[in-house]
């Protein structure tokens, strides 16, 4: 007899039992890596319209809030999330059903006094949005190198117009999103501060309201930063352009049957999104504290003012 003889038939189909549990476990890794792959093509707008949402003069809302009021007012994150997603895919099928922009459909089905009255207070809110913006960053890059922050601020704008004129939106689109995952260094903060993960815990679960004026105006702040008009008009316009970015692709009220995989799609996109964005706002508010408000009272440059400005009007 052999030596092949030898081998019971049990032994056989154990060692390619082995081989196929061997040949899955090779497997999984590259599968799992195509999964996140996937799952990545399926985030756009919803990822970056959460992205923008921290932006710098929110950041400084989330910041003075928790400087303030610590995690007392942690709880504002859980609490506003199921709303700001469901405001959110609202916006995005309205744009991706019609083809149209939240503004291009006020056109078609309200009076003209009232898409003008709308967009003229967006201009404003997000005039004065944006200058805070621009002007955080200008400050940020005179506190790390020096120089003339009015002459970073004028950079910053002439660069963002000519990235927004000249790369395709499909380019454009893909470097924004890539780019959210920098927010990710505030979420870092958490390993650098000391926390009272007690305090923390009850601050996120246990809702704490107080009527005081300063409190209630902070609240609003949280509130109105994180749900903001302009991410409704942003999502919904992202849609249409990715939209039209694709030859192929038509509103789906003229292709109804793509639309229980569309509505899908951005149902993921806008859930994991906001939920980014929330995550983000949260560990923001968590590690600040009370000292670095009295830091601040000193001297303001133009930039911090008007960021300042900003948050305070977010507030009324």
């Amino acid at each position: 007899m052999t030596q092949e003889d030898s081998i019971s038939p049990k032994a056989v189909v154990s060692g390619s039992g082995n081989r196929e549990v061997t040949s899955r476990l090779q497997l999984t890794p590259p599968k799992l890596i195509a999964w996140f792959g996937r799952f990545l093509r399926r985030l756009g707008p919803g990822l970056v319209t959460g992205a923008a949402d921290d932006d710098p003069s929110g950041i400084a809302t989330y910041a003075q809030v928790g400087a303030q009021f610590g995690p007392s007012m942690l709880w504002t994150m859980p609490f506003v999330y199921p709303f700001m997603a469901a405001i959110q895919e609202i916006s995005a099928r309205l744009g991706r059903v019609t083809g149209r922009g939240i503004a291009g459909n006020m056109r078609h089905f309200y009076p003209v006094w009232m898409l003008y009255l709308t967009v003229a207070l967006l201009v404003v809110a997000n005039t004065i949005n944006i200058g805070a913006d621009i002007g955080a960053m200008g400050a940020a890059v005179n506190l790390l190198v020096g120089g003339p922050a009015h002459l970073y601020c004028v950079l910053f704008a002439l660069i963002s117009v000519a990235l927004q004129i000249r790369i395709p939106y499909k380019s454009y689109s893909a470097i924004l999103k890539w780019l959210t995952f920098s927010l990710f260094a505030y979420v870092g903060t958490i390993f650098v501060v000391q926390i009272n993960w007690t305090e923390v815990v009850r601050g996120t679960f246990v809702p704490t309201i107080s009527l005081e004026k300063e409190y209630l105006a902070a609240l609003i702040a949280v509130l109105g930063t994180t749900i903001s008009p302009y991410l409704l008009f942003w999502q919904s316009g992202e849609e249409v352009e990715q939209m039209e970015s694709e030859p192929k692709e038509d509103p789906l009220k003229k292709v109804p049957q793509q639309a229980p995989e569309e509505f899908k799609r951005i149902k993921i996109d806008t859930y994991v999104g906001m939920a980014f964005s929330n995550l983000v706002a949260y560990f923001i508010i968590l590690p600040r504290r009370r000292r670095f408000i009295h830091t601040e009272k000193q001297t303001l440059t133009v930039p911090q003012r008007l960021l300042k400005r900003s948050v305070r009007s977010r507030a009324h």
